[in-house]
């Protein structure tokens, strides 16, 4: 099979299943974590032959995108600010709109030395993100979840960063430390919410890592707010992702845990999806 060949067998396995443009990013993600062919190789190496798994591999895809299942879980790595993560379904695959938030935390946080920590920690996208721009930063993550603390040590290692990973539940949080900055984007979505969501994230992604009980929406923030107000050091910032639908509850949060600052962030869609605040005493 030539790169041609496999480029028209997906085209033609995935057609009414996922619209045009999204189909175009699939190839292209499959061209470069499977076959290890850029955009560049794929425009000018067209009739090159493939290895001698590529056909089954082809037809494996296409049998499992069918099914709506991840393509990052299917190649077993999703790409997060600049860099390449494994995933496995233990964890979450990272989100373009997470990145803004580690974007924010840079452009806000130019000090050297910084102690961080971030809060459910999955693949360890924002951490090790985090250790890799900051300059210097002391960087500590923790998740509940055995299997993506697994995910997120082999990231960091491929990665080439120092992140300390600690086994703690969100809501009895440990490690006890003095920080800089705390991050977490905790499980916010509540149940009611999950019938309207695509079947690749509701039927695939970890559901401890996304929904939350309906008559106790704010469950992890509640925990992380005055875990935060304690450990954070007099002047230090703290960045949460959350649900559009309560960035006023949110807010009141903050505001009666003694964080000073409070801001509502919009993503770049124009939907509520980030609050900062910063410890006031």
């Amino acid at each position: 099979m030539i790169l041609k060949e496999a480029i028209e067998q997906l085209k033609e396995g995935l057609a009414g299943v996922v619209e045009p443009q999204e189909m175009q990013a699939m190839i292209r993600i499959i061209c470069e974590d499977v076959f290890n062919y850029d955009q560049v190789d794929v425009a000018l190496r067209q009739e090159s032959e493939l290895p001698a798994f590529a056909p089954e591999r082809i037809r494996d895809i296409i049998a499992r995108l069918r099914r709506h299942e991840p393509l990052q879980y299917i190649v077993g790595s999703a790409r997060f600010h600049g860099h390449r993560f494994k995933v496995t379904p233990a964890v979450l695959i990272p989100r373009p709109e997470t990145e803004q938030l580690v974007d924010l935390i840079i452009d806000e946080n130019t000090a050297s030395d910084l102690r961080v920590l971030d809060m459910g920690t999955g693949s360890g996208c924002i951490a090790i993100s985090l250790a890799r721009a900051l300059k210097f930063a002391q960087v500590d993550a923790l998740d509940v979840s055995r299997d993506a603390l697994a995910v997120a040590r082999e990231n960091a290692a491929a990665l080439k960063v120092k992140v300390r990973f600690f086994e703690s539940d969100m809501l009895l949080p440990q490690p006890a430390a003095s920080y800089d900055i705390i991050v977490s984007n905790p499980p916010y979505v509540c149940w009611s919410e999950r019938e309207a969501m695509e079947p690749n994230v509701k039927d695939y992604e970890p559901g401890q890592a996304l929904f939350v009980p309906d008559n106790d929406p704010l469950l992890f923030y509640k925990a992380i707010v005055p875990y935060a107000a304690q450990s954070l050091e007099r002047g230090g910032r703290l960045y949460l992702e959350i649900n559009r639908r309560f960035g006023n509850e949110v807010r009141r949060l903050l505001e009666d845990n003694g964080f000073d600052e409070v801001r509502i962030i919009e993503d770049s869609y124009g939907n509520v999806r980030f609050a900062a605040a910063i410890r006031q005493y």
